[in-house]
């Protein structure tokens, strides 16, 4: 039995895997190996929470099972408990003193935690201080004659401009730093002005597309494009967040949407998710990316955009897009959103982080968050949610779906994700939603991955990303 669930966890089928360590945990809960195991398959599909209970508990059972305290530590350090992470890894180098791997996760960790640390006082010292986007002096910054890409013309996004922007790109070539500074400011601008919850209008006669998690993979996006249509005043878009981290073409993907933003402003709608943060980019590979492809700089006006960006659409009043999830209290109202600072990173609770981690359960009422971040939310919760504002349903995205999407609490909150093969390794379906003006009955368009350059994901990535494997 050990050895038949830890072949799944070798060959990535982790959702299969929790169910059947529960299932031996079930029959024979005293042996540690299956809490850590389980919780290694946990931290594999972002459950962190679920991950460090069942590390808690190897432990329990087991002081000295060196693997737990390695799970215990990985998913603390996903959760950003930098500290607690490295007490433990500190344990397992001490408990393994000839094991290299042992003692190269400690001293990477130990780095990184100062380095860090340092960053955050760095940060803290410059509070008041001007921001990278009011010290950037774009108009000087030299084009130089050998730089054979698109253009903005008189930092205008045209039509021309984007589909150029796309073929580039798709050609593994680079925007000038520029641009992607002209890109950057205008849209930060645009974001600025807008509420934390954008009110969405649908022509009757109009169709209206809904997009989950892209997380980097640009080809794929491409790839919607091809089967819905490009972005246009006629067949408006709105994406749900975490456009970015895990695939390696990340700034890619942030920079055509951006684009398209600028283009079609009253058409063209971006939503942020909880991988618009400054830790979760450090983890997940775009901070390392936009380093790599462009500078420090870029990295830092990156930030101050995603600050900026709203947390919610409704769309004709009747369908609320988030990208997490609805709320640890009852009440809340469509205006108590459009009332929250949305401009800062995300707190580790409240309404601003329940709409980028809570998820949906199937039982009624609330639990803690398998993430541990936010919370579980069931049926129950959402039928008061709609009732009380008047929607028809709830769009999320958020979590990987075998098809790309799935229907929970009898159809009033919905989840799609559009990031097809998920890291190159879950097998999953991609999907969309398209609504129309005149029948808001949600269509589902389901779609497989499609090839990219042979760049991995999460090439850009913290080491401390790939704890436990």
């Amino acid at each position: 039995m050990y050895m038949l669930y830890s072949h799944n966890l070798v060959s990535g089928h982790f959702h299969e895997s929790i169910e059947k360590y529960s299932a031996a945990i079930d029959l024979n809960p005293t042996v540690a190996s299956y809490w850590s195991n389980r919780s290694f398959a946990y931290i594999k599909t972002e459950a962190f929470g679920y991950a460090l209970v069942d590390a808690d508990k190897c432990i329990e059972i087991d002081p000295k099972f060196v693997k737990a305290y390695y799970r215990r530590a990985s998913a603390n350090f996903a959760l950003g408990h930098y500290k607690e992470s490295l007490r433990d890894f500190h344990r397992v180098a001490k408990a393994k003193p000839r094991d290299k791997d042992a003692q190269k996760k400690f001293k990477q960790c130990q780095t990184l935690v100062n380095k860090m640390l340092f960053e955050e006082a760095i940060s803290s010292d410059r509070e008041g201080a001007k921001s990278v986007a009011e010290g950037l002096d774009v108009d000087s910054m030299h084009v130089e004659d050998s730089y054979e890409g698109p253009r903005l013309v008189d930092g205008k996004i045209t039509k021309e401009f984007v589909e150029e922007l796309k073929t580039h790109f798709k050609s593994e070539r680079r925007l000038h730093r520029k641009f992607v500074y002209q890109i950057l400011l205008q849209v930060m601008t645009y974001f600025k002005a807008q509420s934390t919850l954008v009110d969405v209008k649908v022509p009757k006669d109009g169709k209206f597309t809904i997009c989950g998690d892209i997380h980097g993979q640009y080809y794929d996006l491409l790839n919607i494009f091809e089967l819905n249509g490009t972005p246009s005043e006629t067949n408006p878009y709105l994406f749900n967040g975490d456009f970015v981290d895990r695939g390696s073409f990340s700034l890619e993907v942030i920079l055509v949407l951006f684009s398209y933003k600028l283009l079609y402003p009253e058409h063209f709608y971006m939503a942020r998710g909880n991988h618009e943060s400054t830790n979760m980019n450090k983890m997940y590979g775009f901070d390392g990316e936009v380093k790599a492809k462009g500078s420090d700089i870029m990295v830092e006006l990156f930030h101050e955009v995603f600050r900026t960006v709203p947390l919610a659409h409704c769309i004709a009043g009747k369908v609320l897009c988030v990208h997490g999830g609805l709320f640890s209290e009852d009440g809340v109202t469509l205006n108590d959103l459009r009332k929250v600072d949305r401009f800062r990173e995300p707190p580790d609770s409240g309404l601003m982080c329940e709409m980028l981690w809570a998820d949906p359960q199937i039982l009624p009422g609330r639990a803690p968050s398998k993430r541990g971040v936010g919370l579980h939310f069931g049926p129950d919760v959402t039928d008061a949610f709609c009732k009380l504002n008047g929607l028809d349903y709830v769009v999320r995205s958020h979590e990987v779906k075998d098809n790309g999407y799935e229907i929970h609490h009898d159809g009033k909150c919905i989840t799609v994700f559009s990031a097809p093969n998920y890291c190159d390794q879950m097998g999953n379906k991609g999907a969309f939603i398209t609504v129309r003006g005149d029948d808001f009955t949600p269509k589902f368009t389901t779609f497989g991955s499609v090839p990219h350059p042979n760049v991995k994901p999460m090439a850009y990535a913290s080491p401390f990303s790939m704890f436990g494997l």
